[in-house]
């Protein structure tokens, strides 16, 4: 028979292994499953921290090179097989539309659908259908619009 106070410390552990499989979204049921499930939750995380880490340096590079430049963000998200890409700039260029649809055609991307406006600002929000070629990633695809905006603005400037 368990003493009171195994018993009790075993239901302290069962509740914080409760919370924790509450806090990871875990729908384990073994304590061993869960604490599996809170690894992996935990690896997720520390993924998502150098990924953030890694634009925050990127965000701040492109700051200190372009102060003079106009402000220009780019997001890309993965939808599945493809990419959602939300591009402004406060400044719009002739042939900026173009230049960043060439950049996704590079890519073997195609466009399902997309919105642009390119009167004084240029926005465009796109949605980038299953990418032919392997290892492009939401990285790559920023980079490539980036950079098809610089090429732009330089041709303009």
């Amino acid at each position: 028979m368990m003493s009171r106070e195994r018993k009790k410390a075993a239901g302290g552990l069962h509740e914080k292994l409760q919370i924790l499989r509450s806090i990871t979204h875990s729908r384990a049921l073994s304590d061993t499953s869960i604490i599996l499930d809170a690894s992996e939750y935990i690896k997720e995380l520390k993924q998502k921290v150098v990924k953030l880490k890694q634009e925050i340096a990127c965000e701040e590079a492109g700051v200190l090179k372009q102060k003079s430049s106009p402000m220009t963000t780019v997001t890309v998200e993965t939808l599945g097989q493809g990419f959602l890409v939300n591009v402004f700039s406060d400044k719009s260029c002739p042939g900026l539309l173009v230049s960043v649809l060439e950049a996704f055609d590079e890519l073997g991307l195609s466009v399902l659908e997309a919105t642009a406006s390119c009167a004084d600002t240029f926005r465009l929000e796109a949605v980038g259908g299953e990418n032919q070629v392997e290892n492009v990633d939401e990285h790559v695809v920023k980079q490539a619009v980036l950079q098809a905006i610089r090429n732009c603005s330089e041709g303009d400037a």
